[in-house]
């Protein structure tokens, strides 16, 4: 039999230590990182790729989509797939910086708690994401958005940053984001005053609610954080935490936090999944956040 080859396409100039781990784990037997791609550059690596393994080679054959800009990867995909020609097919797999799985993953553990806790769907909630501009910021609020959630994206510095990315997406991906800027207490204060929801996906070891501003939050049914260097990003959530009563919510709320780890665990999970399934499946697929959603819920 045909080793297995992962193709790597990352656009900038060093390929993920982390996915390449997560491929090997997998069970591919050759990886091939290639880094500086450009989307013009796609069409042809992928032929490359496709004629140089005959229809039996393309089964063991499959390629993976990296870097940080989720607009660029998810047209690198679309790029892939057109350059296919049947029946020298491979399966392709988009997770740039990981943001797709751990957006997925996320979200499915918020749903979770909050339907398992409080009997309510992401349909019934009204939710900001903080961090919401940078790569798993804006996956979360387009998966939260197209599941139903009346979604906000929180940049820490400029509305018109989020609102750009908000209208960016809402036109690609078909979801209804909304834009905000938090650069002082008041603005946070404001935001969260009647969410439902809040997801925290800022930079690593960044306080980004403390326990103060959290007690604003009268509506707050679920908040999950996926910042698991301290100073967490939502005081009072530990990592571990999976629908664990958040000691800092407002007096007499009843609500539930999701820690880093616990979130950590299914993205991982979801990933080496998706992961196998390039080498799984009868015929090609073409794997994004939608994917990875849908596998996070069926691990929660």
């Amino acid at each position: 039999m045909k080793k297995s080859i992962l193709h790597m396409l990352d656009p900038t100039p060093n390929n993920s230590p982390f996915d390449i781990n997560m491929a090997l784990d997998a069970g591919f037997d050759v990886l091939m990182p290639y880094s500086n791609v450009k989307l013009e550059n796609v069409h042809r690596l992928t032929q490359d790729t496709i004629f140089s393994r005959g229809p039996t080679g393309v089964k063991r054959t499959a390629m993976f989509v990296g870097g940080r800009d989720i607009g660029l990867a998810m047209d690198m995909l679309k790029t892939c797939k057109q350059a296919m020609v049947p029946p020298f097919e491979i399966s392709v797999l988009a997770d740039p910086s990981g943001a797709f799985t751990t957006a997925a993953a996320l979200v499915a553990c918020v749903e979770k708690v909050l339907k398992q806790q409080l009997g309510k769907a992401l349909k019934d909630c009204k939710a900001v994401v903080f961090g919401g501009t940078g790569p798993v910021g804006v996956v979360t609020g387009v998966i939260a958005s197209l599941a139903g959630a009346d979604t906000t994206l929180v940049d820490h510095l400029s509305n018109a940053t989020a609102n750009d990315l908000a209208k960016q997406y809402n036109r690609s991906l078909g979801c209804d984001l909304k834009g905000a800027a938090a650069n002082f207490e008041g603005d946070k204060i404001n935001l969260i005053r009647d969410v439902d929801i809040i997801f925290c996906t800022a930079k690593a070891g960044i306080q980004v609610l403390s326990a103060e501003i959290l007690k604003e939050a009268k509506q707050l049914k679920v908040a999950g954080d996926v910042n698991a260097v301290p100073p967490l990003g939502i005081e009072g959530i530990k990592v571990k935490d999976f629908g664990v009563l958040l000691p800092t919510a407002a007096a007499g709320q009843a609500a539930f936090g999701v820690g880093a780890l616990a979130v950590g665990n299914v993205k991982y999970r979801v990933q080496q999944e998706l992961l196998a399934s390039l080498l799984g499946a009868d015929k090609p697929v073409y794997l994004d956040f939608r994917d990875a959603f849908n596998k996070a819920r069926e691990i929660v």
